[in-house]
């Protein structure tokens, strides 16, 4: 099981962490690791953890501060959960993830060996993204997302979302007139449902909460979405908040990394004949359906399939290199010379992007 615990559950602008938050958790948490569940923790709370020590009343909204709060709030955030465990005699882990990371395939295989022997050895891993490094252009964004990946790294069979809120509703709870959504078994349970974003400590929100649910479900995993303050019943019977359950099969691990994980290096622009072909027939792309290529990508990287409105439709593995398929673009296979003729993105390494 994947237990992700948000900022909100851990810090406040005033105090910083919140010893009591920790332990209320730590209590959940060990109460299933004692049922004989493993359970991987990723706990947002970095900079929220490090604006108190820093004397900080507003979260950062640059980069190189963020950083910077986020290298003396980890050691903060990694120190607190050691101490909350170690009132049952249990081992923590502090694992620092970048979705670089997760992009990269080798890196991911290494990350996962690395959780695994740490649940053979008893430890609990408590994984945050590496704020101190990540950019702009490569973090995950929020916690919720980098959850999700780990659900599928791990081949959890379960991923509890805890933050502020105790589920899914389908309108504002705050104006009392929403109902509480209990099971969620398709993208139509969700029409007319309006996420938010983040709050002052976050950068999450509902959105990014149903983004990581629809994320858990490609990979076969069921999500559960509740309130910190319900984690010993979400950990237990489950009875409360929403329940994402996942597509029937499981996306294989590697059209799952193609989409939601593989660093993207590319765009190949499609006309309308080439997007219908690979979106709606499942076919391999061609150079003839191509109209522009921009980027400066190599053959066995992953590039964005986009219609001619920019649209991003669909992601794959191009067989080309950039300056190569340059080339060729828009060229009919017959006028092309025989080593020139295979599939630009074939078929088997083609994921539509919903």
């Amino acid at each position: 099981m994947v237990v992700k615990i948000g900022s909100s559950a851990l810090t406040d602008l005033e105090h910083g962490l919140v010893s009591s938050r920790l332990d209320a958790l730590a209590d959940a948490i060990v109460a299933r690791l004692d049922r004989g569940t493993e359970v991987i923790v990723v706990s947002s709370g970095a900079i929220g953890a490090g604006m108190a020590p820093l004397g900080l009343r507003k979260r950062p909204s640059d980069l190189a501060t963020k950083q910077a709060v986020a290298s003396v709030g980890q050691l903060q955030l990694a120190n607190a959960w050691e101490r909350s465990f170690a009132r049952y005699g249990r081992i923590v882990s502090l694992v620092l993830l970048t979705a670089h990371d997760v992009g990269l395939r080798v890196h991911a295989a290494n990350a996962q060996r690395t959780l695994d022997r740490l649940r053979t050895l008893g430890a609990v891993p408590i994984i945050n993204e590496n704020d101190t490094v990540a950019s702009n252009e490569i973090r995950f964004g929020d916690n919720d997302r980098l959850a999700a990946l780990v659900a599928h790294l791990t081949g959890a069979d379960a991923l509890v979302l805890l933050s502020d809120v105790d589920g899914l509703y389908d309108g504002d709870p705050r104006k009392g007139d929403a109902s509480l959504i209990a099971a969620v078994d398709g993208p139509e349970d969700l029409d007319g449902v309006v996420a938010g974003s983040g709050g002052a400590l976050g950068t999450g929100g509902m959105a990014s909460k149903l983004s990581a649910a629809r994320l858990a479900a490609d990979a076969g995993v069921p999500v559960l979405l509740t309130a910190a303050s319900l984690a010993a019943r979400a950990l237990d019977d489950a009875t409360v908040g929403t329940v994402f359950r996942p597509r029937a099969s499981r996306m294989s691990a590697r059209r799952f990394w193609v989409r939601h994980a593989a660093d993207v290096h590319g765009d190949l622009t499609l006309d309308d004949g080439a997007v219908a072909a690979v979106v709606d027939r499942r076919g391999s792309l061609l150079a003839p359906g191509i109209t522009k290529a921009e980027g400066g990508f190599h053959g066995g990287d992953v590039v964005n399939l986009r219609d001619l409105r920019g649209t991003v439709r669909a992601r794959g593995v191009v067989a080309y290199d950039g300056l190569e398929l340059a080339g060729i673009v828009g060229q009919a296979t017959a006028d092309l010379p025989p080593d020139l003729r295979r599939p630009v993105v074939h078929a088997d390494d083609l994921v539509p992007v919903r």
